[in-house]
């Protein structure tokens, strides 16, 4: 099983505090049958790992089971909660992984580095993707991006 942890930040508001930041947190299984099933969500005050790391253990407590994958945005925290409760493979979420990358890239590199993305999730395994991304490495315009970008990597997923 597959399963995406996301948090969102909202404003709510409240007639003694006033208006307050909260984050709501949610997790989507995707089973073997490709099925998406929310299996749970949180309004918490901030996202720690201490936060991240009781919401996944309130899902195992309810069941959850068999993840081999956790799918999120780069947050220490979740990171570090998946490996202690779930001891599951962490991958970035692709949506983060462009922005961040679009946001290096400046605004006259972002229409070459999103293609460029594009095509590194396009293939089905890393030697094309390694040498379909060579010139994105080599090339002066993508000099900024974060390095997991950069680094030749053995395994990509299309998550």
């Amino acid at each position: 099983m597959a399963l995406f942890v996301e948090r969102c930040h909202l404003s709510e508001g409240s007639s003694r505090r006033g208006i307050v930041s909260v984050a709501v947190i949610i997790a989507v299984g995707v089973n073997t049958d490709d099925r998406r099933e929310v299996l749970g969500m949180e309004i918490e005050t901030a996202e720690a790992e201490a936060i991240w790391t009781e919401f996944l253990r309130k899902l195992t407590r309810r069941g959850l089971r068999c993840v081999t994958l956790a799918v999120s945005d780069a947050h220490e925290g979740i990171k570090a909660a998946v490996s202690k409760v779930l001891s599951a493979t962490w991958q970035r979420c692709r949506i983060h992984f462009m922005r961040n990358a679009l946001a290096h890239a400046g605004k006259n590199g972002r229409r070459v580095v999103s293609a460029f993305i594009v095509t590194a999730f396009a293939p089905g395994h890393a030697r094309s993707v390694n040498r379909s991304m060579a010139p994105t490495r080599s090339g002066r315009r993508c000099r900024s991006l974060h390095p997991s970008w950069t680094a030749p990597s053995r395994t990509y997923s299309p998550i």
